[in-house]
C-alpha cells in the first residue's frame, strides 16, 4: 500500500507546485526565475516542491481582522509589498476629507450668519 500511495503523494505534489509556478504573476516569484523552480521541483520531487511553497512564493498577506481591515491590500511598486493604501494615497479617503472640509465651513458660515441674526434683535 505505502509503495504505491508514496509515489502517488509526490506526484501529486510536483504535478501541483509545477502549475502553480506556471499560473503565478512573476512578481510573486522569490529567490529564482520561474523556470529553474520548475526545474527544481522537477529535479527534487520532495525537496523542491516544499521549498517552492516555503521559498519561492511570495504569499498575499492575510486580511488584518483589527483597527485597519478595511484598507485595500495593493501592490506599492518595485519592492512589491503587499499592505494598506497610505491615507494621501486613498482616492476615496481624500474625497471623504474635502467633503468633511465643506461642511465645516458650511457650518461656520451658518453659526456666523446666526450670530449676526442675534445681534439684530432688540434687547428689551
Amino acid at each position: 500500500m505505502i509503495r504505491v500511495l508514496v509515489p502517488l503523494v509526490l506526484t501529486g505534489l510536483l504535478v501541483f507546485a509545477v502549475v502553480d509556478i506556471l499560473a503565478i504573476d512573476g512578481g510573486r516569484v522569490r529567490s529564482l526565475p520561474k523556470y529553474a523552480w520548475i526545474g527544481l521541483v522537477v529535479l527534487l520531487p520532495l525537496i523542491g516542491p516544499l521549498l517552492w511553497f516555503l521559498v519561492g512564493r511570495e504569499r498575499l498577506e492575510p486580511r488584518n481582522h483589527g483597527r485597519y481591515s478595511e484598507a485595500p491590500a495593493v501592490s506599492t511598486g518595485p519592492g512589491r509589498r503587499f499592505g494598506p493604501i497610505a491615507p494621501d494615497d486613498d482616492p476615496d479617503f481624500l474625497g471623504r476629507l474635502s467633503r468633511e472640509q465643506q461642511q465645516e465651513e458650511r457650518i461656520r458660515e451658518l453659526e456666523k450668519r446666526l450670530d449676526e441674526l442675534g445681534d439684530d434683535k432688540p434687547e428689551k
